[in-house]
């Protein structure tokens, strides 16, 4: 893969704000929503309608900046964006079937296990996320795709083609730089999520390096992120069962 992305003034400006926000005050912002969230998630019906509204209206707007950037640098083609076919279609629609596949299949194991009141490795730090309601359900998917869909092209696609075009990086130090500002994005969920979405964004940084197009990492992005936020709820830890003593016969 190769990128010659030449960012006009405006469009320089318009992706250095997006992504000074996106290193400096996205993660501030997002632990402070979370944390909001998971205070009146009990108490307040409609909390994760009002967050995952909130969420929906920011990633689009998100995209829309991506976008502005492009169309205000005529000398920039829509593949320095990642916006094109892969570069082996084939190899690519295999890797989506295997990767489908997969998600099918762990996210039913992840869901008995949940149900089952087993441990599910970092559910219990998205709690909050999770859908009660078929209201919330229809919500959740609609975030899961948006997610995949816009933190794409803004994460991978915008900023490392901002890396080498006005940074001047090469391609594999700007998808290293692009992982690291996907990785604070993580903060929300703690220390451990900045480890989980540090090596999440190095493999979807990777497969877009590798196919020259975005189409993988938003199909394993999107797939990922409606597996995780489908699933049922987990107990708050600590919790324990309540036994009612056996009703005595007279």
């Amino acid at each position: 893969m190769t990128v010659s992305p030449d960012f006009s003034a405006a469009s320089t400006a318009v992706t250095a704000a997006l992504g000074a926000y996106l290193l400096l005050g996205e993660p501030w912002l997002g632990r402070r929503l979370y944390d909001s969230l998971a205070r009146r998630r009990d108490t307040e019906p409609r909390a994760l309608v009002g967050y995952f509204t909130f969420v929906l209206v920011f990633w689009w707007l998100f995209a829309a900046l991506a976008l502005l950037a492009l169309l205000l640098s005529p000398a920039m083609a829509a593949s320095d964006l990642g916006i094109a076919a892969p570069e082996s279609p084939v190899s690519t629609a295999v890797v989506i079937v295997a990767v489908v596949a997969v998600t099918v299949v762990s996210g039913r194991k992840m869901h008995d296990l949940a149900e089952g009141g087993r441990n599910v490795p970092g559910l219990a730090s998205i709690r909050a996320m999770l859908p009660r309601t078929a209201q919330e359900r229809r919500l959740a998917i609609a975030v899961a795709v948006t997610d995949g869909i816009c933190a794409e092209l803004v994460y991978r696609g915008l900023l490392i083609a901002f890396g080498v075009g006005v940074l001047g990086l090469d391609l594999y130090a700007a998808a290293a730089l692009s992982v690291l500002v996907y990785a604070v994005a993580g903060f929300y969920q703690g220390r451990s999520g900045v480890i989980a979405f540090a090596v999440v964004g190095a493999l979807l940084a990777g497969l877009y390096v590798s196919t020259g197009s975005l189409l993988l990492p938003v199909v394993i992005h999107v797939a990922l992120s409606v597996r995780d936020l489908t699933l049922p709820e987990p107990e708050p830890i600590g919790s324990v069962p309540t036994y009612e003593p056996a009703a005595k016969g007279s």
